[in-house]
């Protein structure tokens, strides 16, 4: 089969070397379309010093239709949905605007940097991205708490 020749070797380039901030395992030995990825939050954001747990699920016809790509770990964003399915609102990954030669490497690179620079445009959640764009600094205040609680990696006693 075409897309897991296709998944195999993407997985294994980013064994080798993934983007910067980005470790890849699969989370079954079993299934090479479901993936767990760990990334940290980039240097001078909110999300610096968290570890986000990201599950990436790739279609039977991958690559000619998008991954999925969704936070397990609960993160104040305004392009990731603010629920239990943390899904994150990616251009790329639309099916519009989705291309084949897209790499996955690509996409992880590019989730990496929304977290730097949130597209309050492209919002899932408005009044996140409202206040992005109105009142950075209490953005940036909840988004380090929300980083502080969820993606510090120590899991608080009792909670």
């Amino acid at each position: 089969m075409a897309s897991q020749k296709r998944i195999s070797k993407e997985l294994n380039e980013l064994l080798d070397s993934p983007p910067t901030g980005v470790t890849v395992a699969l989370a079954d030995d079993s299934n090479l379309y479901k993936w767990n990825v760990q990334m940290q939050g980039p240097e001078g954001s909110p999300y610096e010093g968290g570890t986000f747990q990201i599950n990436l699920s790739l279609p039977t016809d991958y690559p000619f239709k998008p991954p999925t790509v969704s936070f397990a770990t609960k993160i104040y964003h305004p392009n990731v949905s603010n629920d239990d399915k943390g899904t994150m609102c990616l251009g790329m990954l639309k099916s519009d605007e989705w291309k084949p030669s897209s790499k996955l490497y690509a996409v992880l690179e590019f989730a990496r940097q929304l977290l730097a620079e949130p597209m309050p445009d492209d919002a899932v959640e408005g009044r996140i991205a409202e206040q992005y764009s109105n009142d950075r600094k209490q953005y940036e205040k909840i988004a380090r708490e929300w980083t502080r609680k969820w993606a510090s990696g120590t899991v608080e006693e009792g909670k």
